[in-house]
């Protein structure tokens, strides 16, 4: 052996003279010597670690999804930044003016409002438009203009930025400058404008002139397309794209004119100040939101307050003149969803708290378990001179050698699952794994050997009696768990940043457990009495082990009845957001399927109902007649008149003081448009909501007149259980439809159509007819209407009959199939099913990633609830595989074996799995009056839940499912473990000397 080599540290030489004896390291040692547990305990990390990490990170990622999507799916009328400003003062020279208006100014000041726009606030500069339009329309002078009922149309100027950019010439080519002084002018105008006014390219428009008797002559230089017609460039500005036609009242009638924009190259603004049109200079800047992040909707909820109304409107008119404007709905559109996320934040909280809590049971359990394992070894160590200190130094570098490595791990996983999170927050959720990870096991070991144990005792229920210092603490916890439960339900569940909210069910499992613990083996003491007289020792010595197993401890127990309540809740929280959409859609819809006529009123065509019904999967099919905008007679109590203050229109909606526009938009200068009639979505008529001042009015004072046929109508009410009644009510007078003024049909009504009707027959003149009606019966809603008020009859009494709509039935209807038969019939004929309008209601990000949220809770409670049965059953399982062997040198056969650990088994998990239940029931009866799931189910469209809202169900499979599980689950592994014993064989556990 070569002696010039360098020694080992272990082989120096000691201060006496002796050489140091060789010490293998502990951490090394132990992990060597069990490397399947270790993997196994890093293992659980990592995946606790992962979760805890990612759970942040997710809602973190879905509520900026969420922003993000509620800007970029608004419409562009309502997100763009709308800054105007009036044209040059008239003390400046036309020159100057003219100046002012062009297009290098335009751009100037346009550069300088995007760069005083606070942050986080960006703009798209492809769908940003700068410009000159009018704001007061100029009617045509040419007789040749389409003029419908004698009134020349009328037109919009406007000059905007970038048309080439953004229209295709279809015909001639785009405008030129224009002459102010001439009165002269190029403009283009869009293929439906040219179609609808009989424009083509040389046609010259003339416009009154403000400042001289010869009119604005306006040449039409070519035919364009829009490019992305519906972004924020034509869509805040419809009339740009398409003409409108529009409806003015008129004492004898309502009359149609048609209204126009022509668009002149930007260069062209200074023409506007000839005209009579009013000109004004507006900035359109549309808002991008790809930047944006869930944290930065404080800072643009204020950047936008501050442009509306603040300091920075005040640069704004620094930039563009004293009497700037800046009008948008960002703040609108950030307000819906700052209340989702306050409606939805609770509810993922739930969740949240629920694993949280899951899983750190579960990793304390494991530091018990092992605690367990070793307590032979630790006691050994405490009898020969091990400190506290070091015995806890030494487990702790075993636990955080493993749980480290594994928890940075866990966090590496999350981070790049979801890239697009704050770092901080899974951070902490990750170190706050480690940290209990890592001290489990030290600061178990350290309490159970804080002072030297005695070897051989009992460590069973029926010896370890609970200390005075731990029934106090169970008490003090159980007082403290009871208090904030009565105080949630005395409080309510209003705040969204209410933790106390969130956990409420760990609070209700954590009350049950510490009862239950105490309660649990007195049952089966009392059990175990009568099986002492049985002729087999297996029943009696199941039940009494049972009575005294550490397997029933507080720890195991509570971490079953969390996730057991937390998959309820969860469970249940999706049964409500299904229910809810599917209660909607059904609403909306009437039925299974939807055949409406080609607009309001029209009837269908002969022979459409049979050939709806040889459509595949059809089981019924039900024709009703609506009629909407039906004024209804003031009966007793109700307010004589048809409406206060505004001429009501065709169609039923009141127009005070302005225009109504066919098609039902809002024109630029804030008139209505026409045919904005009260629609199948419920929308009330004229006057039926609101006053033309803006104030409530008592009563309804219009509805829909709905025509049935009693038999079929009332078998789709019982079957959507939308307003069912019995057919009778609406027995026909037997009139057969013949005029008869004096007659009175039985009607089914709404509340407020009711109470305007009253008692009494009244006069009701419509479209089907004049005949008196008579409210029989009242009812919330029916299945023809989704919403709203209505006036339900029998259509064989109706004069003028006509089907309008079709509410087929039938759970299986083929959509190919029906449209098929439609479009056989007529080809424009619209056809809407329940499932196709269901699918709708998700509509944002924050949706579907709660419910993901949900999922993966439920997914990830039922695992820690095995973990919790397979780490109890381990923990006690020495000591029955030392029962069953010493058991079988008195005879036990294997059959008795396997009955001896099912039946030992058997009461614990009883326990976990009724309480579970019991505990997830009570949980959803203390939170369900609280939690309203209608932005959760139906953000894009509220109103279909109805005034009872969408809450929570107790949902029967997420409550026995998993509780039927967990006693599978124990009588598996009590089988297994049978079995395993039986085919190790006994001689380990009956060796002499063995401290079991």
């Amino acid at each position: 052996m070569r002696t010039d080599q360098p020694r080992k540290a272990t082989d120096m030489p000691r201060k006496d003279g002796r050489p140091a004896r060789a010490v293998a390291p502990w951490v090394r040692t132990r992990l060597r010597t069990s490397p399947g547990t270790a993997c196994a305990f890093a293992l659980l990390v990592l995946v606790t670690a992962f979760l805890a990490a990612a759970l942040p990170r997710t809602l973190d990622a879905y509520e900026t999804a969420g922003l993000r999507h509620d800007i970029a799916a608004a419409t562009p009328r309502t997100s763009v930044l709308d800054i105007t400003a009036p044209p040059p003062p008239p003390d400046l020279s036309q020159r100057a003016r003219e100046r002012g208006m062009g297009p290098d100014a335009l751009a100037r000041q346009r550069t300088a409002l995007e760069r005083l726009l606070p942050e986080p606030l960006r703009t798209d500069p492809e769908q940003s438009v700068h410009g000159v339009r009018t704001v007061k329309r100029a009617g045509g002078l040419d007789p040749w203009l389409p003029q419908p009922y004698g009134i020349p149309p009328e037109f919009m100027l406007a000059a905007p930025s970038g048309l080439a950019g953004h229209a295709t010439v279809r015909e001639g080519r785009l405008p030129a400058k224009a002459d102010p002084a001439k009165g002269t002018g190029e403009a283009a105008v869009t293929a439906a404008t040219a179609t609808a006014l009989r424009l083509k390219v040389g046609s010259v428009v003339h416009l009154p002139s403000k400042f001289s008797s010869d009119p604005l002559a306006v040449t039409i230089t070519g035919i364009v397309d829009p490019v992305r017609p519906e972004g924020s460039y034509w869509s805040v500005e419809p009339l740009l794209r398409s003409p409108l036609y529009a409806v003015v009242p008129r004492g004898d009638g309502t009359q149609f004119f048609w209204q126009a924009a022509l668009l002149l190259a930007p260069e062209g603004g200074p023409l506007l100040l000839s005209g009579t049109g009013e000109p004004e200079l507006y900035w359109r800047l549309a808002p991008t939101s790809g930047h944006l992040t869930a944290q930065d909707e404080p800072r643009l909820s204020a950047a936008v307050a501050s442009l509306s109304g603040g300091p920075d409107l005040v640069k704004v008119r620094e930039t563009v003149g004293r009497t700037g404007a800046v009008a948008t709905g960002l703040d609108e559109i950030l307000a819906g969803y700052r209340g989702m996320r306050a409606a939805i934040a609770p509810v993922v909280a739930v969740a949240a708290f629920g694993i949280g809590a899951v899983a750190a049971v579960v990793l304390a359990m494991t530091g018990g378990l092992f605690a367990a394992r070793r307590t032979s070894e630790l006691a050994l160590l405490r009898s020969r001179g091990g400190s506290l200190a070091g015995i806890g130094v030494r487990l702790l570098g075993e636990t955080a050698v493993l749980a480290l490595p594994a928890a940075a791990l866990g966090l590496l996983l999350a981070t790049l699952a979801f890239p697009d999170a704050r770092f901080v927050p899974a951070l902490a959720a990750a170190g706050a794994v480690a940290l209990l990870a890592t001290s489990a096991l030290p600061l178990r070991a350290l309490f159970l050997h804080r002072r030297p144990l005695t070897h051989g005792g009992r460590e069973d229920l029926v010896d370890a009696r609970p200390s005075r210092g731990r029934t106090v603490a169970e008490l003090t916890v159980l007082v403290l768990a009871v208090g904030a439960v009565v105080a949630l339900r005395r409080r309510g569940t209003e705040d969204s940043g209410d933790h106390l909210v969130s956990a409420a069910p760990v609070l209700v499992a954590l009350i049950a457990a510490l009862v239950l613990v105490r309660l649990y083996p007195l049952p089966l003491r009392w059990a175990a009495r009568p099986a002492r007289r049985l002729r087999g020792a297996v029943g009696y010595l199941s039940l009494a082990r049972a009575g005294r197993s550490s397997a029933t401890g507080a720890l195991p127990l509570l971490a079953l009845l969390v996730a057991l309540t937390t998959a309820a809740f969860g469970g249940s929280v999706l049964a409500g957001v299904a229910d809810a959409r599917d209660r909607a859609a059904l609403l909306e819809t009437g039925a299974d399927a939807r055949v409406t006529g080609s607009a309001d009123g029209v009837p269908l065509p002969t022979g459409l109902t049979t050939a709806v019904r040889g459509a595949a999967g059809v089981r019924d099919v039900t024709a009703v007649q609506i009629e909407y905008g039906l004024l209804l007679p003031a009966g007793a109590g109700g307010s004589a008149g048809a409406g206060a203050g505004g001429t009501a229109q065709a169609g039923g909606r009141s127009a005070p003081g302005g225009t109504a526009e066919a098609g039902g938009r809002s024109a630029p200068d804030g008139t209505a448009e026409a045919g904005a009639r009260s629609a199948p979505d419920g929308t009330a008529e004229a006057g039926a909501r609101s006053a033309p001042g803006g104030t409530a009015e008592a009563e309804v004072r219009s509805a829909p007149l709905v025509g049935v046929e009693p038999e079929s109508y009332t078998r789709l009410a019982r079957q959507t259980g939308f307003g069912p009644f019995p057919a009778g009510l609406l027995k026909s007078t037997g009139t057969g439809g013949r005029i008869d003024h004096q007659r009175v049909l039985p009607a089914i009504a709404s509340p407020a159509v009711a109470a305007r009707l009253g008692g009494e027959p009244q006069s009701v003149t419509a479209a089907a007819g004049e005949f008196k009606v008579r409210v029989v019966a009242v009812r919330s809603t029916t299945p023809a209407l989704p919403g709203g008020d209505f006036l339900l009859v029998n259509a064989a009494d109706l004069t003028h009959r006509a089907d309008t709509a079709l509410l087929v039935s039938g759970a299986a209807v083929d959509g190919k199939a029906l449209r098929a038969a439609v479009a056989a019939t007529s080809p424009d004929l619209p056809v809407v099913l329940r499932t196709e309008r269901r699918a709708t209601y998700v509509d944002s990000p924050m949706q579907s990633g709660a419910e993901r949220i949900y999922r993966a809770a439920i997914g990830a409670g039922a695992g820690y609830a095995v973990l919790a049965v397979l780490l109890s059953l381990l923990q006690s399982a020495p000591e029955r595989a030392t029962l069953l062997a010493r058991l079988r040198t008195m005879g036990l056969t294997r059959r008795q074996g396997r009955r001896l650990l099912g039946l030992e088994a058997l009461p614990q998990a009883l326990l976990a799995s009724v309480g579970g239940t019991l505990v997830g029931w009570a949980t959803i009866l203390l939170l369900g009056p609280g939690v309203d799931l209608v932005r959760l189910s139906l953000a894009a469209a509220p109103g279909l839940a109805g005034p009872a809202g969408a809450t929570l169900r107790a949902d029967p499979w997420s409550l026995g499912l998993p509780a039927l599980g967990v006693v599978v689950l124990a009588g598996v592994a009590a089988a297994l473990q049978a079995w395993w014993s039986a085919r190790s064989g006994s001689i380990k556990e009956l060796r002499a000397g063995d401290a079991r």
